[in-house]
Order: structure tokens, then sequence, then C-alpha cells
């Protein structure tokens, strides 16, 4: 077993790309327990004289691993990390790996973590932590489970590429990350659905099977900024019909997938990489976007400010705050 389990190591580290070469396929697949570890820690020490970083600890792991992070894995990558060690030094040979791992879980976390402001009682309170939100937002019911790779039909047949969140009719769907309203409209799979580009254009999120006749929030449009946490739409179940506005789905839910773009010519292509996001929506399942319904529809119970996006005039980042 042991030598079987060297062996896929052996294939995987030898398939992924040289420093610098762009990046080609991410197979993520880091467990949740990891990832609320490494968070924890990077939140714990960003004050520290040694900050160590999740997208680090992550890569570290990963490396030694093949991609299989688990969470021994880790907790002895967070622990290397704080002594004082080198990555390289840690690695020795394998250090040639680093690169990949490294820029392929920052492609995937880069914009979750950081700096951010609330504003309560009129003032602005910054805090460094989690910035990204759970699609769904706070006081509303909803359930999943890891079907990334199962198998569709409809058209032809392919594999499941996200995670599908069941929930209630026009349960509110907000943004995971701040980022550009890249697509918007009908789209004969996913129906109503969403496309937000997040700011580094590393990340574009899809959000799909959204509310017949009410899909989108109030005067939402392509081109328009949104930042984690704002409303995007409502949960329905649109979808699989050239027709618009057709619910053909059986089941309301919130379809919710994530695609990585090394560079445009891979946004639309057959090798497309998008990634597991189940471990993703566990971890953000605590932080979730606090909304209030009033007579004019759904505002934010708190503004927010992303302080990391400082290339966005901030008229333009509180937009819909």
């Amino acid at each position: 077993m042991r030598r079987f389990l060297f062996g896929i190591l052996t294939v995987l580290l030898l398939a992924a790309p040289a420093a610098g070469e762009t990046i080609r396929w991410v197979d993520f697949d880091v467990p949740y327990e990891s990832l609320e570890y490494a968070l924890r820690q990077d939140i714990l020490t960003a004050q520290q004289e040694k900050h160590i970083s999740w997208i680090d600890s992550l890569a570290l792991a990963g490396c030694r691993t093949g991609g299989k992070c688990g969470l021994s894995s880790v907790k002895r990558a967070v622990s290397d990390l704080k002594g004082d060690k080198s990555p390289e030094e840690l690695l020795g040979s394998n250090y040639r790996y680093y690169d990949y791992y490294h820029r392929a879980y920052e492609a995937v976390l880069g914009g979750l973590v950081g700096s951010f402001a609330i504003e309560k009682d009129g003032q602005w309170i910054p805090a460094y932590g989690l910035k990204a939100f759970s699609p769904i937002a706070a006081g509303c019911g909803y359930s999943h489970y890891n079907d990334f790779g199962a198998a569709r039909s409809f058209g032809f047949r392919r594999k499941h590429l996200g995670n599908d969140l069941m929930g209630s009719l026009g349960t509110p769907v907000v943004a995971v990350e701040g980022g550009v309203v890249e697509a918007m409209g009908w789209n004969r799979y996913g129906g109503w659905r969403i496309g937000v580009r997040s700011f580094d254009g590393r990340r574009y999120y899809y959000y799909a099977h959204l509310q017949k006749d009410k899909p989108f929030a109030p005067n939402l449009q392509e081109g328009d900024i949104v930042q984690a946490g704002d409303l995007l739409g409502f949960m329905g179940r649109t979808g699989y019909s050239d027709r618009e506005n057709v619910n053909n789905i059986e089941t309301v839910h919130l379809h919710f997938g994530l695609q990585l773009v090394f560079e445009e010519s891979q946004k639309e292509c057959s090798s497309e990489i998008w990634v597991n996001v189940y471990p993703l929506v566990r971890l953000l399942s605590a932080h979730r976007s606090s909304l209030i319904h009033t007579g004019d529809g759904w505002r934010r119970a708190y503004p927010y400010r992303d302080l990391d996006t400082e290339a966005y005039p901030t008229e333009e980042i509180t937009k819909f705050s």
C-alpha cells in the first residue's frame, strides 16, 4: 500500500508545471478540516512577527502529499513554518513543485482572507480574517452534500462541476467574493444565472438556477462591481431549456461553481478548470451575510468594504452597501 501511494504521489508531482508555466489543471483536494485549521492559524498569527498564511501552509502540505492535504499534514506544515527554516529548506528537492501548489491554492483561496471593514453605529470597524461569505444569506436554511463530479445527462453526458445547495424558493443568494458581474442572463443548462469574476481575474463564480420571473437583485447589471455578501439574486429551479424563464429543474436549489482562470484562453474551452467547492461552502457556512428585507427589497444589515481592493474607487466599492 505504501508503495502504491508513493507511486500516485510521484505521478502527481511529475505532472505539475514548472515554475512560471501556465497552470492547466488543479485538483483541489483540501478537506474542510484542513482548511479550517489553516485559516484559524492564519488569523491567529496575523499580528505576530511571523504570519503563517493559510496559502503557505497548504502549499507546503500539498507539496509533501501530492495535494492530499490531510489535517495532520497541515498541522505539520504550520508547525514547520513557525520555525526558522524556509519552504525551500523544508522541502529539499521537492521544492521545485512548491510554486505549482502555491499558485494553484492562491488561485482558489486568494481573495477569501484579508482586511475588511464593517460600519456599525456610523463608524467603520477594520478587521482581518475571513472576508468571503457563504452564497446563502444569513437566516436561510439549506442542505448540501459533496456532489462534485456526479453524472449529468441533459444535453450531453458530463460531470457536475459545482455544489448544489438545496433550499426554499426565493432564498437570497449573495456574492461569495467581491468582483465584477461578468455574465448575467439565461443559459440553457443553468437557467437564470450570474457569473462574477474576482478582482484579480483568477476566479469566476457561477450562480445558477435562479428564480423564475425574479432571478436577480434589482438594478444589478453586467459590468457592475459587487462586494462580498452583496445580494445577487434569488434561489429557484430554472434551466434545462432553450426557452427562457422555464422551470425545468425538479428541485429548488442553487448551483454554485468556481472556475479558475490563469489565462483568458481558459475561460471558455474544452479544458476549463472547475474545482470542488464543497469544502469551501462548508467553511463559509459560519460566515453569512446579514440582509434586511424592507418594503423596497433587500439591503445589507451592515455596510461592508474590502480594504484590500484599493485600486477600486470607494464610491464604486460601496455601491451596493
